[in-house]
């Protein structure tokens, strides 16, 4: 039987040395994926390397530049936080959809992320509010939008020996807000059908100046959709521009056909939940 090692780094430095040195080890940021992908024979780790004892990857910073989001930092701690969850409502949302109360005791955002699932719900919050993925290695560090962090099903764009470090946003704007919404099988603990998570930003008179709009189980990848975003900018967010941003976000759709919805059923609930979640937003920043 082959032996597997646990590690359990106090420091980032210490955490990259010991992936540099075993590049079949895996980051365990909660454990609530990749043990069951180690169960199921699906990942095979040499080592299992524990970062929930590296402050900085568990921790929650929000300062006159935005929100610094520890990549290991449990999802109970962020729908317990309340500027969090004032600031970046939407962003909450999809974190307390996830999974029961055990699960959101260990697992990440960061987690979330690397998983890499296209129906994931972290990531398009992540994605319409600007956010960067700090990743640390060997080389260093580097940023990557949320956007372009995950490459495929499963994939995403970490080298050997990198792992991510931290989510990093900027501050709102002032007069802006964003939302989350999702459709699933069951009304608890399911994978999305389609998630859509929208931003947007307004003047003093009630215009959308700048927006937002990303999808979720509708493509390999999350993605963004800046022709739904576009519909919404110039306009006091009426009728006809949520429905023309209706529209665009089931052009872009490219889902497929599963045991969870057709192509032609998932391309209408995308449309549909970007209306809503952009009339949410609006509604969000007209209060804030």
């Amino acid at each position: 039987m082959q032996a597997i090692r646990y590690e359990a780094p106090g420091t980032v430095d210490e955490a990259v040395r010991l992936m540099q040195a075993d590049p079949g080890a895996r980051v365990l940021a909660g454990g609530t994926d990749l043990l069951v992908q180690f169960r199921s024979g699906v990942r095979q780790p040499t080592a299992f390397i524990d970062v929930k004892r590296i402050p900085e990857l568990v921790d929650i910073t929000i300062d006159d530049q935005g929100l610094r989001l520890g990549a290991a930092t449990p999802g109970a701690a962020i729908c317990e936080h309340d500027e969090l969850r004032r600031r970046w409502p939407g962003l909450a949302e999809s974190v307390a959809l996830i999974g029961s109360t055990q699960i959101q005791g260990r697992g990440s955002v960061g987690g979330n992320m690397c998983n890499a699932s296209p129906a994931a719900d972290t990531p398009c919050p992540l994605i319409v509010n600007r956010a960067e993925c700090l990743i640390v290695g060997p080389q260093g560090q580097r940023t990557v939008a949320a956007e372009h962090f995950m490459s495929g099903p499963g994939q995403n764009v970490l080298t050997s020996g990198e792992f991510l470090a931290a989510l990093v946003l900027p501050l709102p704007d002032a007069l802006t807000a964003d939302a989350y919404l999702r459709l699933t099988p069951r009304s608890e603990m399911d994978i999305a059908v389609v998630g859509a998570a929208v931003s947007v930003t307004l003047d003093a008179t009630g215009v959308c100046t700048a927006a937002r709009v990303a999808l979720a189980a509708v493509a390999p990848t999350p993605i963004l959709v800046p022709d739904a975003a576009q519909a919404l900018i110039g306009t006091h967010v009426d009728a006809a521009a949520l429905d023309r941003a209706a529209a665009a976000a089931r052009a872009a759709a490219r889902p497929i056909d599963d045991k969870r919805g057709t192509v032609a059923y998932r391309r209408q609930v995308a449309g549909v939940l970007t209306k809503r979640a952009a009339a949410i937003a609006c509604e969000r920043a007209r209060g804030n």
